[in-house]
């Protein structure tokens, strides 16, 4: 959009919001509607939270170990089997930006949802290592298109005052999944014993279990199947409620515009905002998500000339790729979901029992134990991003939590490459604890960063018309690093052993000068006025074709009119407006 134009309707926004609550004040006196909406959006959330907890967990116990042997001792197809779901959620998330311009955002959540119970389903009755990987698959493609929509939806349908805040709701749905999935993991390894042999000690973690010579005959004595089962076909419940739930929720207004349905989408802004349909700001909000997609219409009309439907679709996306001012922004989306993955929190959620046995906690309960501690600091710590994302911006946390994550991946790999896994010389259980303090402190800096801003980030940097596909492009790439560090991990930490953090430490530095120099900052502003922020759409055509389309929906009036409108307005009118 043209920037000298959105100026004239975001000063007339900002001066018809002045004095309401902003950021996470805002949020928690959002109307019941947004609330009742945001906490059914996230049970998506915790969906992808509790897929990427389980599964690690389960990894180890020797139940499972006896049911899949060949997965247990074999790291490489270990590897698969945890990272085969990155692949499925890639191929979501490239179908879902198509889906969601088709059939809504709200519908391919439904979809998402019951693609989710189906593949948790086939792992939880897994028979053979065929069921695991089929359900892995399917559950991925639902994963990858919630990542997609979740944070799409949400930075659709919440105020710009508060969006930071109710964005950042998505990564603590994800911490509390992967919070939950760690102690029922933690709870169920109980059942029948932690050992598969009754009259045998668990080594939870440890080397001294083989699949192959410590099974009894007839199979497990111990350990009880439901011990890796359930946790699984647990999944099934809050996927089943969502895949109901959404019915309820509301279409985003964006979306609703973009389908002719003009009065639906003034309605839904109406009950998001908990004000009347002819309040001054659900107006002013209406109008400019109409001028938007007017400008995106005339625009993609002018460049592609005659074409409508999939090949019009087809050409936004090549849009994204030709036209320099959106790649920049589809590289920037693109890069900060690369480095997101290298922070290496994945490869910490997806193997912490391992990593906390390399710091020598290796008894039968201790790294599961650690493991559940580290869900809570990961749940907690998400928090500070939904309180001050809006008040403190978006780089500030990017690059806090870069120095935060790198001095704790620096300190970890010192303390395992001094003690090379030996940890009982005096001072080596200290030093060791130490290791897992870092590996929490490393937790915490992400989950108020780079879990958060990133989907935040990824979600509200482009105009409506290109926000669809751009987005589930990002979020591919996302899923992509996912599955390649899915892939390494194991053979990192057992070649490079503390290398491996130093590694991921130095991708942090990274970061943290990428954020300083190149990441624009993208607080208080609405949607339609992420043009503004990267600087696109200046030239003179642009400008003029939206001071034509201001003009003809009305939008177009200055500080002037603005006062008489605000005089014009009725005592309660006034009253309502206040919070």
């Amino acid at each position: 959009m043209g920037g000298a134009s959105n100026q004239v309707h975001s000063a007339r926004m900002q001066q018809l919001t002045e004095g309401r609550k902003s950021g996470f004040r805002g949020l928690t006196s959002a109307s019941a509607f947004l609330l009742t909406s945001l906490s059914i959006t996230c049970i998506g959330s915790l969906l992808y939270g509790t897929d990427q907890g389980v599964l690690s967990n389960l990894l180890t116990g020797e139940n499972f170990a006896s049911k899949f042997p060949n997965v247990y001792t074999d790291p490489v197809l270990k590897g698969w089997v945890v990272s085969v779901l990155q692949l499925g959620a890639w191929l979501g998330a490239l179908i879902n930006g198509p889906l969601a311009e088709r059939i809504s955002r709200k519908y391919s959540l439904t979809v998402a949802a019951f693609l989710f119970t189906l593949g948790s389903a086939l792992c939880g009755g897994a028979q053979d290592i065929t069921y695991l990987f089929a359900g892995r698959i399917i559950a991925g493609i639902a994963v990858g298109q919630i990542s997609h929509v979740v944070p799409l939806y949400l930075a659709e349908i919440s105020p710009p005052e508060f969006r930071g805040a109710l964005v950042s709701c998505h990564q603590l749905g994800i911490t509390a999944g992967i919070m939950i999935s760690y102690w029922m993991c933690y709870g169920t390894s109980f059942i029948g014993g932690q050992a598969c042999n009754a009259d045998a000690q668990a080594q939870f973690g440890g080397s001294t279990f083989n699949p192959y010579t410590d099974v009894p005959a007839g199979g497990c004595t111990g350990q009880k199947p439901l011990a890796w089962r359930l946790p699984l076909i647990l999944q099934t419940v809050p996927s089943a409620i969502l895949m109901v739930a959404s019915y309820w929720l509301p279409f985003s207004p964006r979306w609703l515009m973009s389908q002719g349905r003009e009065s639906e989408a003034r309605a839904v802004i109406s009950k998001i905002r908990g004000l009347p349909e002819d309040n001054a700001i659900v107006e002013t909000e209406w109008l400019e998500i109409k001028a938007a997609v007017i400008f995106d219409e005339r625009t993609a009309a002018e460049l592609h000339p005659g074409k409508r439907g999939l090949v019009l679709g087809l050409a936004k996306v090549g849009m994204l790729f030709t036209n320099k001012g959106l790649f920049k922004r589809l590289l920037m989306g693109c890069v900060l979901m690369v480095f997101q993955q290298f922070t290496g929190i994945n490869a910490i959620i997806y193997y912490a029992p391992t990593i906390f046995g390399s710091l020598g906690l290796n008894s039968s309960t201790t790294s599961l134990l650690a493991t559940g501690v580290l869900g809570v600091v990961d749940f907690l710590f998400t928090f500070p991003a939904i309180m001050f994302s809006d008040r403190w911006g978006r780089k500030a946390f990017l690059m806090s939590g870069a120095a935060g994550m790198a001095l704790s991946h620096f300190i970890v790999a010192g303390i395992i490459g001094h003690y090379a896994g030996n940890f009982n010389v005096p001072g080596g259980a200290a030093a060791g604890w130490a290791g897992v303090i870092f590996i929490y402190v490393f937790g915490a800096s992400f989950a108020w960063s780079w879990g958060p801003i990133a989907w935040l980030l990824a979600s509200e940097i482009f105009s409506p018309g290109h926000r669809s596909q751009a987005v589930s492009i990002i979020i591919s790439c996302n899923y992509m690093m996912n599955f390649v560090v899915g892939q390494v991990t194991p053979n990192m930490l057992a070649q490079l052993k503390f290398g491996t953090y130093i590694f991921f430490g130095a991708f942090c530095i990274l970061m943290f000068v990428w954020v300083w120099i190149l990441v624009p900052e993208t607080r208080y502003k609405s949607l339609e006025e992420m043009d503004i922020v990267f600087g696109d759409n200046s030239g003179a055509v642009d400008q003029e074709r939206m001071r034509e389309i201001l003009a003809e929906i009305g939008l177009d009036q200055g500080p002037e009119q603005l006062q008489e409108l605000e005089n014009a307005k009725t005592v309660k009118e006034h009253i309502e407006n206040k919070v």
